[in-house]
């Protein structure tokens, strides 16, 4: 299987009162040519982690993913995308999983063929942990849960509608499961979306812009907030 570009870190620095963008700090300034050897300790480069994460190395998680390519290549911010849960598999070193026969981190998710268990293809996902850290008597039950949703008749093949009953519906409502398990308030789509969907996506966006400029230029400049808000009118001393 053709392995999955996972992203590589940004670097982000200021010089010029820009703060500048590229995959690795230059020894000149793109915009001045000056030297970069000597900075002050502001303008000292910062390392910028991509936001996406293996899926089958996550555990008790909520994950996306284009349903055609990957985030950095074919993803436009209107593509569709593809959802599922992980079993607990994630949790367990790779080499531990080899050595007990075991694979890594089955993703379940549901298509017009029915819940699917993926052992491959979410190598560049975005990942929402379902789970706070101690949650362990609910950890040691969430394969079976997931299993035993998974057999139920609601998502056999021929139930399957694009628009109403579709991988997104098949999380939510295990999710919602989960929290009635616990004994918590359900979620509704909106509310699932807005607060644990969209400020990942907006994140995701915002990387494969810069990662895409830095790929065809070399680097990528905006304006620095702080050197505008130190020049503003009003801000002199006297």
């Amino acid at each position: 299987m053709q392995q999955v570009e996972a992203g590589k870190p940004l670097i982000k620095f200021t010089h010029c009162k820009k703060r500048i963008y590229s995959f690795r700090v230059p020894r000149c300034c793109p915009l001045c040519q000056q030297d970069m050897g000597s900075r002050k300790l502001e303008e000292a480069p910062v390392s910028i982690s991509h936001p996406f994460t293996n899926g089958h190395q996550e555990k008790c998680s909520f994950l996306l993913r284009p349903t055609q390519g990957t985030f950095l290549r074919e993803y436009d911010g209107r593509s569709d995308l593809h959802v599922g849960i992980t079993n607990t598999n994630g949790a367990f070193p790779l080499q531990l999983l080899r050595d007990s026969g075991l694979v890594a981190g089955v993703v379940y998710n549901y298509t017009a063929h029915g819940v699917q268990r993926d052992e491959t293809g979410w190598e560049q996902s975005v990942s929402i942990p379902l789970l706070q850290p101690g949650m362990f008597g609910l950890m040691d039950q969430w394969d079976k849960y997931l299993e035993d949703f998974s057999t139920t008749g609601a998502w056999l093949p021929h139930r399957y509608e694009e628009d109403h009953h579709n991988c997104y519906s098949y999380t939510l409502t295990f999710i919602n499961c989960i929290l009635t398990t616990e004994g918590r308030e359900q979620l509704d789509k909106a509310e699932f979306t807005e607060k644990y969907v969209v400020p990942r996506t907006r994140k995701v966006s915002k990387y494969i812009t810069l990662y895409r400029a830095i790929e065809v230029r070399g680097f990528y400049v905006v304006d620095d907030p702080d050197q505008e808000t130190s020049s503003a009118p009003g801000s002199a001393l006297c």
